[in-house]
């Protein structure tokens, strides 16, 4: 088919966003030295905003060129039903009983670690970064990234630490969420978009992605809390224990059925919307046992996520006969760099509609795919709700994208030769 001037406009609005991530910093540096336009700078400077922002320059231009009707027409035929799962289950993953036991959890685990000669906080920071990435795969990796950037945030980042360590961890955290959802064939977007068709059930995953997945992640997580072992050990960490009022069983119990209904019906917005308003009832009738809801966060990342649908739409044209065209070793590595430049879901869905795809392809394209997960904020769909819950602890606010991809480096080396040579 012939490319209309609609797609050339998509991908090149989609480059434009993609340097724009990588300029945000910058917007946001103008904003707090610039005496004119610093609302516009801030604007510019939210990373959550981007994908938006040029997700509507490409909606008017497709009115401009083809009419309102088309423009309206090109959106109605896009799923935004994962923008709308990581907003559900970012604010119910947020919320204080969730993250009551996952720090119950975490706390005992720590405590069984302590036979080694570890201090407490590097054994807390090992766990973290291992225990909580791979729980992805059964409570998806969106309420993963949320619990352990939460947790990592209450610890560490608000503990006055280097923006060294700041950055090596979340480089670290994003790469171990991408593939710590591979156990299962329904928690990673990427692997979710070709499980069905492909056939992928939760043995085949376990057997041939998870067990390797776990390798890199507890590799992954030991060499960050070694290198950083030093630092680590100086830093005081808080009781999240001494002035946490106890939380009553029930209140756990039903906040988990909530987590539970909406990971369960994750393909189903009319369900687990439908279960978000009820959870938002019972919140408010048991305010004592909440903190604020993560409202904003969760809203900022589903734009974020939503833009990124509107102009992925426009990608196919060309990602697809890109895929197509490569044997699996260079697909494993092309997949890897196409994940850090647009999202990992979108890439594997489009790897999906190539014909007559081998069944290494199909393991190089998701393992790629899963890899290359933590290098960009754009990466991996989990990935802005740990930019939204971290970000406010970095320099001027802000998380540059060169500092996170150099971050990011390492342990997505770690992950592409466990799944290469394992």
């Amino acid at each position: 088919m012939q490319t209309s001037s609609i797609e050339y406009a998509g991908a090149i609005l989609f480059a434009l966003a993609v340097l724009h991530t990588f300029c945000a910093k910058r917007f946001d540096h103008l904003s707090h030295t610039s005496k004119k336009h610093a609302g516009l700078w801030h604007l510019m400077g939210e990373v959550e905003v981007v994908f938006g922002f040029w997700a509507l320059v490409l909606v008017l231009f497709i009115a401009a060129i083809a009419g309102m009707a088309s423009a309206v027409d090109y959106l109605e035929q896009q799923n935004f039903t994962e923008p709308l799962f990581v907003f559900v289950i970012l604010v119910i993953a947020g919320t204080r009983p969730i993250l009551y036991i996952a720090k119950r959890l975490v706390d005992r685990l720590v405590q069984v670690m302590r036979v080694l000669p570890l201090s407490e906080p590097v054994a807390y920071y090992l766990v973290s970064l291992s225990l909580l990435p791979l729980l992805g795969s059964f409570i998806t990796e969106p309420a993963a990234m949320t619990l352990a950037a939460l947790m990592l945030r209450e610890r560490y980042y608000k503990n006055a630490i280097s923006q060294r360590l700041k950055y090596a961890t979340l480089g670290v955290l994003l790469v171990n969420v991408s593939i710590g959802g591979v156990l299962t064939p329904y928690a990673a977007p990427p692997v979710l978009m070709v499980a069905g068709k492909w056939g992928w059930d939760i043995g085949f995953m376990s057997s041939v992605f998870g067990w390797k997945a776990v390798i890199a992640v507890l590799l992954n997580a030991v060499g960050a809390a070694w290198i950083f072992r030093a630092e680590l050990s100086t830093l005081k960490i808080p009781d999240a224990r001494a002035d946490e009022p106890a939380m009553p069983a029930t209140m756990v119990i039903v906040h988990l059925l909530f987590l539970a209904g909406t990971v369960v019906f994750s393909h189903n917005p009319v369900i687990f919307i439908g279960l978000f308003l009820f959870f938002l009832g019972f919140t408010e009738a048991y305010r004592r046992h909440q903190d604020s809801l993560m409202l904003r966060e969760g809203l900022l990342v589903a734009f974020f996520l939503a833009g990124l649908v509107v102009l992925g739409g426009q990608q196919k044209w060309w990602l697809q006969p890109l895929l197509a065209g490569m044997d699996s070793t260079v697909l494993f590595f092309g997949a890897i760099f196409l994940t850090a430049i647009t999202d990992n879901a979108a890439l594997t869905y489009l790897g999906s509609l190539v014909e007559g795809i081998s069944d290494a392809a199909k393991y190089a394209l998701v393992a790629g795919a899963v890899t290359g997960g933590g290098l960009t904020v754009i990466a991996n769909a989990p990935n802005p709700a740990g930019f939204s819950i971290l970000k406010e602890t970095f320099d001027e606010q802000a998380i540059s994208p060169l500092g996170l991809f150099l971050a990011a480096i390492l342990p997505t080396t770690v992950a592409a030769l466990c799944f290469l040579l394992f």
